[in-house]
């Protein structure tokens, strides 16, 4: 199996002017990482001039007043809504700014093919298949922000880097520390990859007390400051599974090369353990800005406002092993990565519409867990190879399907 995310070697590093020049494009620019995204570039404006890093599109999906907002203050070429609805609105926000504005499914993914130069994907969930595979399709930088479009489409995305030469940099904290740690080395050479889980909000809670979790003590993460279905996936630590298959697709790394350990610090976010016996680690605060930084600048490093990590000041780490039996997310995650084929777009599609179900009381917190395990026990085709696009969104539909079914008769 090939890479996603392969290291490029370079003789030479691109200049800094050429990195500045770069035109950039946000998908799912209102988000916590497209916010974090703008607030690099705005930083780095501040130090190398109003020019560095022109903004091509940007998108959003409803938050029409931050879209309007970030247009105004960014200026982009481009301003996309993904709700029509909103449409006028967003052309009344830009009167005069000579932005180009526009909305719909389509428009989103026309902003993903206009001519850029970078791409940072940062819509959430399986939404971002098809915009994301517009910007890799064009043979450009794309900075994947986005976990589920690789975990339930990661061979449709491989090969479509295949023919078009594309470059994807891994943004989520683990991954893009993954990339480093590899640097201009070989991931075969590694024994093991270890990313790390914060345990999230219930780390301590037990089985009973987790029972009654709440919308906002399962949103409410102790680390990190991310959106809501993030959030929770983090706190059924599905998010670590699938984080796990991300780096399976990425890296070309085989299961059993994979591994995960509870950090509650979050300072840590990988370890690669090699076949010589070193480990190396990545460390950085708990902070989205400097991952988002590392792929905006690569593969020079540009300044970011991040937090800066003080050692001392923390005084130590702990790390100890998951804990499987009150998290069985995390084992549904690592079974659908050995058995491969559309067994990780189930599970995806499956707990997206299982977390929407607790997000909006319909079932309750360890009700996420069963409903995916019940999907997952459905013939949809699981077992298909995952090769084109138009299998993986059938999939991905009918898992959709069966999984609000299981959850209209779990909430009742």
């Amino acid at each position: 199996m090939k890479a996603i995310a392969a290291t490029k070697i370079f003789d030479e590093l691109p200049p800094m002017d050429e990195v500045l020049a770069r035109k950039v494009t946000v998908l799912g620019s209102t988000g916590s990482i497209g916010v974090n995204t703008l607030d690099v570039i705005a930083h780095v404006r501040k130090i190398h001039g109003a020019d560095a890093m022109p903004i091509t599109a940007l998108t959003a999906g409803n938050n029409v007043r931050l879209l309007i907002e970030q247009a105004r203050a960014m200026k982009p070429a481009l301003a996309v809504i993904g709700d029509e609805k909103q449409l006028a609105e967003l052309k009344a926000g830009l009167a005069g700014t000579g932005v180009e504005a526009a909305a719909g499914r389509a428009a989103v993914i026309d902003a993903a093919s206009r001519p850029s130069d970078f791409v940072m994907v940062a819509i959430m969930g399986a939404a971002a298949i098809e915009p994301a595979l517009a910007a890799i399709r064009r043979g450009v930088v794309v900075a994947l922000a986005n976990k589920e479009c690789v975990v339930a489409a990661g061979a449709v995305f491989r090969d479509a880097m295949d023919k078009s030469g594309a470059q994807v940099l891994p943004v989520d904290s683990e991954h893009n520390a993954i990339f480093q740690v590899l640097g201009s080395g070989d991931a075969s050479e590694a024994d093991l990859v270890t990313i790390t889980a914060s345990g999230g909000p219930f780390r301590e809670w037990t089985i009973e007390r987790m029972r009654g979790a709440t919308v906002e003590e399962a949103v409410a993460h102790p680390n990190w400051a991310m959106g809501r279905k993030i959030s929770l996936d983090s706190a059924t630590l599905m998010n670590k599974g699938l984080e796990l298959i991300e780096a399976h697709f990425l890296f070309a790394l085989p299961p059993e090369k994979l591994a995960v350990v509870v950090h509650p610090q979050s300072i840590v976010h990988c370890l690669v353990s090699y076949e010589d016996g070193t480990t190396m680690a990545h460390l950085s605060a708990p902070d989205m800005r400097t991952p988002v930084a590392h792929a905006l600048g690569w593969p020079r490093r540009i300044p970011s406002p991040s937090r800066r990590l003080d050692l001392a000041a923390l005084g130590s780490l702990v790390f100890h092993p998951p804990a499987h039996d009150r998290f069985p997310a995390l084992n549904l995650a690592i079974d659908s990565m050995r058995s491969g084929g559309m067994a990780p777009t189930v599970l995806n599609a499956a707990n997206e519409i299982a977390v929407q179900a607790f997000l909006d009381r319909r079932i309750g917190f360890l009700d996420i867990p069963r409903v995916v395990a019940a999907a997952m026990d459905r013939d949809m085709g699981s077992n298909g190879r995952a090769g084109d696009l138009e299998s993986v969104l059938g999939t991905d539909a009918r898992a959709r399907v069966v999984a609000e079914e299981i959850c209209q008769r779990v909430g009742t």
